[in-house]
């Protein structure tokens, strides 16, 4: 039982941050029907952000966190503008193969940068963990979870509480209805990506200190970044939220109790069932965001 309880909580605490992925990257494609391959780079961003802002330059720890969050809005603000924006109503392959760029780009900039050797964030937790009963659990995994479920719970509020996000859902429902009603449309493009790129990058801060960070920690993460979008369904903000929840919890009982080598397989495979039995996923609903 203890074990089994362990399990629970690994899952509960690696599904916040892919939940957090998740939500940053079906916001990029539901608004703006663009698959961003920069994503696992922008959470490869966050992490590095960490560690040359708290390792490096001496910044408070919690102050890092908020510093890289707000750096990854602004690069994702930038990649918007520079190359998305100049082939705004060009044919999907062409926005595809500009991304892909950007994603090689990026990463090779990356190694030339901080080299091949991982890189770890010291974080200003006790050492010993939590532990309660026959179940233990650090408190930087703790932290990580709460801090993406505000994150989470704040993008919603944004989208649904702000004219920010009135404007992003307009136009995600009707471009061009929302463009005669004078919604700038470059700017909510520019805005939501931005809001993407800053979700990825936290959860690649907020991981920073719990693993190691190097030069293409962001491949696997876009990977899931895209099965969690496939499973909770095309522009679901909370089918994105449940879907990093659900692929966390397959692969911590996948690895648990059948192999660990075959941990991130786990999810691909329910991503081949989900495609054949539900292709738009499992919460698919009309196209909106919420």
């Amino acid at each position: 039982m203890d074990q089994f309880l362990q399990h629970i909580v690994n899952a509960q605490i690696l599904g916040g941050t892919y939940a957090l992925l998740g939500v940053g990257l079906t916001l990029i494609f539901g608004i703006m029907r663009v698959v961003n391959f920069t994503h696992g780079e922008l959470y490869t961003f966050g992490a590095y952000m960490l560690f040359m802002l708290v390792m490096m330059l001496g910044v408070n720890f919690f102050v890092g966190i908020g510093l890289a969050i707000v750096l990854g809005v602004i690069l994702g603000a930038l990649i918007e503008i520079t190359l998305l924006r100049p082939i705004r109503g060009a044919d999907i392959d062409t926005t595809m193969l500009v991304m892909i760029g950007a994603w090689i780009a990026m990463q090779n900039l990356e190694q030339l940068t901080w080299s091949g050797i991982a890189k770890s964030v010291t974080a200003p937790f006790p050492v010993d963990p939590l532990v309660v009963g026959g179940v233990s659990v650090g408190w930087d995994r703790i932290f990580v979870f709460f801090t993406a479920i505000v994150l989470i719970v704040g993008a919603h509020a944004l989208i649904h509480r702000t004219r920010l996000g009135k404007a992003m859902r307009a136009t995600f429902q009707d471009r061009e209805t929302a463009a005669l009603m004078g919604v700038k449309i470059n700017r909510i493009y520019t805005a939501t990506f931005a809001l993407g790129s800053g979700l990825a990058a936290a959860a690649g801060a907020l991981l920073a200190p719990v693993f190691v960070v190097y030069p293409t920690m962001g491949n696997m993460a876009a990977l899931k970044s895209f099965a969690i979008v496939i499973l909770g369904g095309l522009g679901n903000f909370w089918g994105a939220a449940l879907g990093g929840f659900i692929l966390a919890y397959v692969e911590e009982f996948g690895a648990g109790y059948l192999s660990s080598g075959y941990r991130d397989a786990m999810g691909f495979v329910l991503i081949i069932v989900i495609l054949i039995f539900r292709p738009t996923g499992i919460f698919a609903q009309k196209e909106r965001i919420g």
